[in-house]
């Protein structure tokens, strides 16, 4: 298991390997479908993005609402294909790495590579248990989309695998070989 601190230092990212497990402390952006689709209108148009993505992360994840007492609710990811139409354009603004779950299309995957960026992959139906890692969510852009807003979130030990690498690794093909082999 490797602890790694966010924002990453983009150096440490290339060092990892598709399959290796994480946990994360420090913060990171939480964004999904409309907060994409805005950044993306935003980028088309030549417009200034309400946060700076260089040497960002994002968390794809739509909260729950906190309980009394709790910071967030269950905060499990969403499916990051949802997000493909956008992630080259954001990534070519300096997003270095995406945390979600599922596949993702060949173009991103060309982009990850391009930029040498990870994506990360959390188990989904563990909102939850994802939910105690989470130390501090504040939206920061986009209020008026709710829980798709953009927020930045502050965890401790939060638990991801590192899907594909920023070789262009992808721990699924492997996974896949390993169960026909």
């Amino acid at each position: 298991m490797k602890i790694l601190q966010a924002p990453f230092d983009h150096q440490e990212l290339i060092g990892l390997n598709a399959g290796d497990h994480i946990q994360i402390n420090g913060s990171f952006l939480v964004a999904r479908d409309a907060a994409h689709k805005r950044l993306y209108q935003s980028i088309q148009e030549g417009r200034e993005l309400p946060v700076s993505l260089r040497g960002e992360s994002v968390y794809y994840m739509g909260p729950s609402p906190a309980k009394e007492g709790e910071v967030i609710g269950s905060a499990g990811p969403t499916t990051s294909g949802r997000m493909d139409a956008y992630t080259p354009a954001l990534l070519d603004c300096g997003l270095i790495a995406m945390i979600g779950k599922g596949y993702r299309s060949p173009e991103v995957i060309e982009a990850i590579l391009k930029h040498q960026a990870v994506y990360f992959v959390c188990i989904g139906g563990a909102g939850a248990l994802i939910a105690q890692s989470i130390k501090k969510y504040e939206v920061i852009a986009y209020p008026d989309l709710g829980p798709e807003a953009i927020a930045r979130i502050e965890v401790e030990g939060f638990p991801c695998i590192v899907a594909i690498d920023s070789r262009g690794n992808n721990f699924y093909k492997q996974g896949r070989k390993l169960m026909e082999g």
